[in-house]
């Protein structure tokens, strides 16, 4: 038997199918939700180490992860919390986004390197579901002057709290790289130059952009934040040349 310290590292591919996995049993109607949180977490801890796992060996052969974007249209209802949820999970995953005009909600350019694109997407298609399961399952409180104004809350609130969750475990990926603090200064340059790349494609793409915030006035941002925590783990016309650059927070 191996040791576990000795025992090789799993390749990104596989790491990412089990990611897969975790987050389609998390989405499941039939998991309660601290099974959910338990999928979620765990998936969190694997996708980020899966980032960094990519990252690292892009830095050693830069075929392997290409600098990318793609256009995510987001559609109402709903439309700008479902783009705060995109744009903060992209964020959380090392992208950086731009908020577009569309007919009948929004659309997200969203740039990053290939593999982080890919588990942006993955992570928000397996949170979008969580969110509406836990809004349907959240009662409207009597005392609520707007049921729509308290649902909007609810909502930010989740999508507040699961990007917090993805950015920790981000965070922590990053400081511990396997092979002690030379190691980890290196993943913290590797991962300081794709941010760079990746701001200087933005920049180019869209040399004008300001912030902007997402806003509330309903009271089920606790609640809302409170489920995110158990759930199972970011205008003006714009012109090609113009948008709104979101941050996710």
């Amino acid at each position: 038997m191996i040791p576990e310290e000795a025992a090789p590292p799993e390749a990104p591919g596989r790491l990412l199918e089990r990611v897969r996995k975790l987050l389609a049993k998390a989405g499941d109607e039939s998991v309660t939700p601290p099974e959910a949180q338990a999928l979620t977490a765990k998936a969190a801890e694997l996708m980020a180490k899966y980032g960094i796992d990519r990252a690292l060996l892009a830095a050693d052969q830069p075929e392997t992860d290409r600098p990318a974007d793609q256009i995510v249209t987001v559609e109402n209802p709903w439309g700008r919390v479902k783009a705060h949820l995109l744009t903060g999970l992209a964020t959380a995953l090392r992208c950086q986004c731009v908020l577009l005009p569309a007919r009948d909600g929004l659309r997200v350019h969203i740039f990053g390197f290939a593999s982080d694109l890919e588990r942006a997407d993955l992570l928000y298609t397996s949170l979008l579901v969580q969110m509406w399961h836990g809004l349907v399952a959240a009662p409207v409180p009597e005392w609520a002057s707007s049921p729509r104004a308290w649902r909007r809350s609810w909502l930010l609130g989740f999508a507040s709290s699961v990007v917090g969750r993805v950015r920790a475990a981000e965070e922590a990926a990053a400081g511990q790289a396997p092979g002690g603090e030379p190691a980890a200064s290196r993943t913290a340059l590797v991962l300081a130059d794709r941010s760079d790349v990746i701001r200087g494609h933005v920049g180019q793409a869209y040399p004008r952009l300001r912030r902007t915030r997402i806003t509330y006035s309903g009271s089920g941002y606790g609640a809302g934040w409170a489920q995110g925590q158990r759930a199972d783990i970011g205008t003006a016309r714009v012109a090609r040349p113009r948008g709104r650059a979101l941050s996710g927070r």
